[in-house]
């Protein structure tokens, strides 16, 4: 049996009144006397009456939804930061549409345009690691629907975007383990297209070259699907340990890559000769493995509910929005057992 909501149809036939004034005298038109509102908001509380939200789409050209694509909702930075999206969303009256990649650019296409066609007001974004054609985005960002980019971000479109600070993250992190005396360090980086393995991939080698350390590219290991297979975090870290020279510490530059590395790790003995490791990761699991991880955070929460408001902001504007920026936020480095000397 289909459901059939209540409509103003059925209030104006109950109580005897036109379509009009019904309409009128729930959007609280000073053309209606209050005794009628009453009666009217009453009997539509007790037959439990919802506006259509069609019909107040197509009058007001919103939809009061916004979509959201990221690439897996099992990635704790992901999910995370829908958290953020969400708590600003219902709290300005939107709802959102979430849907996920699987790090596929044929599936992040369908889903764009699934969103699109849907009539979504705005869309949040962090492509997935097999893109690198932007053209369905490019297409829609040029028929004016509002997008904001978040965390893997898309350069060449005009538009706000909110990051972590990718750079200083592995900076940090590769300085931190030159510190505690590692020096041939590998970096098991994403692919390399993407923005955030470009200036993670950066801030590694400036970290080495300012503590007057040879950059090695034997070193430096690409997963192209972001860890998402094992099989080829397994090939990198067989890979580095092959080497004459074998590394005496590991950075990730991935969260998925950072939490498939330790069976591998385990798998070929490379904790029995002391090699460190430590990643991106926002996986509260980190603290469980054997040994604790020592990972590079990132406030996700905090991005998500920035990118959201970026995104309510363009499409509350009166006006064209012409000038953009790029918010970014400081990451935290937290330092467990994986790093020991």
């Amino acid at each position: 049996m289909k459901f059939e909501s209540a409509t103003i149809k059925d209030i104006a036939l109950k109580l005897n009144l036109s379509k009009s004034t019904v309409s009128r005298a729930l959007r609280d038109s000073y053309e209606i006397s209050n005794e009628t509102k009453k009666l009217v908001l009453e009997y539509a509380k007790k037959i439990n009456y919802r506006p259509n939200p069609i019909a107040l789409s197509l009058k007001e050209r919103r939809s009061h939804t916004i979509g959201i694509v990221v690439p897996e909702f099992s990635n704790n930075f992901f999910s995370q930061a829908i958290n953020g999206m969400e708590s600003i969303a219902y709290s300005k009256g939107y709802n959102v549409i979430i849907t996920q990649s699987h790090e596929s650019y044929d599936r992040e296409v369908i889903n764009v345009e699934h969103m699109a066609y849907r009539s979504v007001d705005g869309l949040l974004i962090s492509v997935s690691v097999e893109t690198d054609n932007f053209d369905h985005l490019k297409k829609l960002h040029d028929r004016r629907l509002p997008i904001v980019f978040f965390d893997r971000i898309v350069e060449e479109i005009d538009t706000y975007k909110v990051v972590c600070d990718n750079f200083k993250g592995a900076y940090d992190a590769t300085s931190h383990l030159i510190k505690k005396g590692f020096k041939n360090i590998a970096h098991i980086a994403s692919a390399e297209h993407l923005f955030i393995t470009q200036k993670r991939l950066e801030g590694y080698r400036k970290a080495l070259e300012d503590h007057n350390i040879p950059i090695q590219p034997e070193l430096i290991k690409h997963c192209v699907h972001g860890g998402k297979i094992s099989s080829e975090v397994e090939e990198a870290i067989s890979s580095l340990l092959s080497l004459k020279k074998k590394p005496d510490a590991i950075l990730s530059g991935g969260d998925r890559i950072t939490t498939e590395m330790l069976p591998f790790l385990k798998k070929f003995n490379a904790l029995k000769n002391k090699i460190a490791y430590m990643g991106f990761s926002n996986s509260d699991l980190t603290d469980l493995f054997t040994p604790s991880l020592s990972v590079i955070r990132q406030p996700a929460f905090e991005i998500g509910q920035a990118a959201m408001e970026q995104l309510i902001k363009i499409i509350e504007s009166k006006r064209p929005i012409l000038d953009f920026t790029t918010q970014t936020f400081e990451s935290s480095i937290i330092i467990k057992e994986s790093t020991k000397k």
